[in-house]
C-alpha cells in the first residue's frame, strides 16, 4: 500500500518550531484535505515529505521510504508546491520533456498530460506568457507526468477560473477512485468540501484533527432543520412530545436545532402536520474549521461592523 506516513515529525528554524511532533497517515483511495491557518506548518510538512527540508526529528515517508531514496521519484510521487517553478523562457512542452527525460518517462506522456490539463493548444508558448491559472495547470501536468501512485498538491485551485475549478474537482476524485493517495492543501473551505473525503488539520505546527470530513463537521457544528407549516401549534406540540423545540424565524419558517431532517420528517408525517417546507441545514466545513482553529490562528484581523 502506497501511503504517506508522518511519524513524530518535528522541524525547528532557530527557536521557532514550525512542525511539532506530527503523526498522521494519508491513505490511498481517498482525497485528503490538508487544512490549517497561515503559519500552521502545512507547507513545511509537505516540503519535509518531499525531502526539500530535513526534519529536526521524526520521519516522513512515502510507501515506507524516504523521498530522497526513491528511484525516479516522479514515477512514484507527483507534487505541485509552487506554480512559478517552471522556467519562464521555456515552453510548456519543453519543460515537461526535460522532466520526462530525467525520470525515464515515455515522451508520449508529455502530450497526454498536456491534453489532460487543457494546455495542448498553448504547449509551444513560453511559460512567462502564461496566466497564473495556466501555470497552475502546467504544475499539475508535471505532477501527473510519471503517472504516480501519490499526488500532493498545494493550493491547486489558485488562479483557476470556474471551469478550471470544476475540472480540478473531477480530477482529484478520479485520482482517488483509481486508488491513488491524494493530499491537497487549501485555504478554500467551500472548495475543499467539494472534493475531500478525509481531513488532516494543523494549528501552530500541531495536529488538531485527522478524521473523515463528515465526522469532522458533525462533531463541531450541530445540524438544524428548517420547517414551514400552516399549523404552527401542531408542529410545536409534536416536537415538544419528542424533546425538540422550534424557533420561529422572521420569514415564517421554524428552525429545529440539533435535529436531522429524516427524524423531523418522520415525526410530522406520523402526526399529519401539514408541511410546506422541510429542509436540512447541515453544518458547513467552514463553520467547523473556524470553530476548531479560532485559537490557533497566528495572524488575525479585527472585523469592523458597518
Amino acid at each position: 500500500m502506497t501511503s504517506i506516513d508522518v511519524q513524530d515529525l518535528t522541524k525547528e528554524y532557530g527557536t521557532r518550531r514550525a512542525v511539532d511532533a506530527l503523526t498522521f497517515s494519508v491513505r490511498p483511495g481517498r482525497v485528503t484535505g490538508f487544512l490549517g491557518p497561515n503559519g500552521a506548518g502545512k507547507s513545511t510538512t509537505m516540503r519535509l515529505v518531499l525531502g526539500l527540508d530535513r526534519p529536526t526529528s521524526g520521519t516522513a515517508t512515502v510507501g515506507g521510504h524516504a523521498y530522497a531514496g526513491l528511484d525516479e521519484p516522479l514515477r512514484q510521487v507527483g507534487a505541485l508546491l509552487d506554480a512559478r517553478a517552471a522556467h519562464g523562457s521555456r515552453t510548456a512542452r519543453d519543460h515537461l520533456r526535460i522532466l520526462a527525460t530525467s525520470n525515464r518517462i515515455p515522451a508520449r506522456r508529455v502530450d497526454e498530460v498536456l491534453r489532460e490539463t487543457g494546455l495542448e493548444s498553448v504547449a509551444r508558448r513560453r511559460v512567462r506568457t502564461y496566466s497564473l491559472g495556466m501555470r497552475q495547470r502546467l504544475g499539475i501536468a508535471a505532477a501527473l507526468l510519471g503517472d504516480p501512485a501519490v499526488v500532493m498538491l498545494d493550493e491547486p485551485s489558485n488562479g483557476l477560473d470556474p471551469e478550471g475549478i470544476i475540472w480540478i474537482r473531477a480530477l482529484l476524485r478520479r485520482l482517488a477512485a483509481e486508488g491513488r493517495t491524494v493530499l491537497v492543501s487549501s485555504h478554500l473551505m467551500n472548495e475543499t468540501a467539494e472534493f475531500a473525503d478525509h481531513l488532516v488539520v494543523l494549528g501552530r505546527g500541531r495536529l488538531l484533527a485527522d478524521m473523515p470530513m463528515r465526522e469532522f463537521i458533525d462533531a463541531r457544528v450541530r445540524p438544524r432543520v428548517r420547517v414551514r407549516t400552516t399549523d404552527a401549534t401542531a408542529l410545536q406540540n409534536v416536537l415538544a412530545r419528542h424533546g425538540h423545540t422550534a424557533e420561529p424565524g422572521e420569514d415564517g419558517a421554524w428552525t429545529v436545532h440539533h435535529a436531522r431532517v429524516a427524524e423531523i420528517g418522520r415525526l410530522v408525517s406520523e402526526a399529519h402536520v401539514p408541511i410546506l417546507e422541510l429542509t436540512a441545514e447541515e453544518g458547513t466545513l467552514e463553520q467547523a474549521y473556524l470553530d476548531l482553529t479560532a485559537s490557533e490562528t497566528e495572524y488575525t484581523a479585527q472585523l469592523q461592523e458597518a
